[in-house]
């Protein structure tokens, strides 16, 4: 029996990714408790970037709802603009950066303004909100998404986070100065891109099957040699995150 949720799994996962000294644009939602466990746990010399422009040193100590919650302006280092923390990524100062998005394709492109023709779409969806700067102006791009095949695609129609275009050396022939997705954390497994710039399988969480995982991926999955089952949250990880979301708000509360 599983003494965790999916979407803690995939926080501390996430919070895995994150390096002591680095710089983090935290995303939305989970990424803001992924940062909070990395900063209390294993990098805690790592600062937080949040896109409304804040600055954190330490995470909030309460549960956020938005990045513009009080909690997260008290105590912060600097309450300033997203145009200035843009500024420092085109700079290079940030490490990781952390999206989201509605479809991802087989080389790490992430679909978050149209389904469908973009002239006339079928769905008209948020759009980038800075997404396309963090995909490609930060060192490495974290994704997290629910893993279904109707999300990924052989190829998204709209590319809004560019990942690897189609493939090979594409970032660098569109002139792009670093990042690429560094992980691809879902509700099913860890994928990270190879040589090619196509994503594999690289870890499968607990209790998931790999013909999910292949059902679940709408294009020919390409799986790891090594691949390896996800290191299950630790009691401290999970103590860590169950401070800050008791009820499960983000997280949803284990039964």
């Amino acid at each position: 029996m599983m003494n965790y949720t999916i979407e803690e799994l995939m926080v501390v996962s996430a919070a895995r990714e994150i390096q002591d000294h680095e710089v983090v644009f935290v995303g939305m939602r989970l990424p803001m408790l992924a940062f909070a466990v990395a900063k209390k746990l294993h990098a805690p010399n790592a600062v937080g970037f949040y896109e409304c422009g804040i600055v954190r040193d330490f995470p909030s100590e309460q549960l956020l709802y938005t990045m513009g919650d009080t909690p997260n302006v008290i105590g912060s280092q600097w309450c300033t603009t997203t145009n200035h923390l843009m500024y420092l990524m085109q700079q290079g100062y940030v490490d990781c950066g952390f999206i989201g998005g509605a479809e991802v394709d087989q080389y790490g492109n992430v679909n978050t303004s149209y389904i469908g023709d973009y002239k006339k779409p079928k769905i008209k969806l948020p759009g980038s909100g800075g997404a396309a700067d963090i995909a490609s102006l930060s060192k490495r791009l974290l994704v997290i998404m629910n893993h279904e095949k109707r999300r990924f695609k052989p190829k998204v129609e709209f590319i809004t986070s560019p990942g690897y275009g189609d493939g090979g050396n594409w970032r660098k022939q569109q002139g792009l100065p670093r990042g690429g997705i560094g992980a691809l954390i879902t509700t099913l497994g860890v994928m990270r891109a190879n040589e090619a710039g196509e994503l594999e399988l690289k870890t499968i969480h607990p209790g998931i099957s790999l013909e999910q995982v292949k059902e679940s991926t709408g294009w020919e999955l390409k799986v790891n040699a090594q691949l390896e089952e996800t290191v299950a949250p630790s009691k401290e990880e999970l103590d860590v995150i169950r401070s800050i979301d008791p009820e499960g708000f983000w997280t949803g509360k284990k039964k």
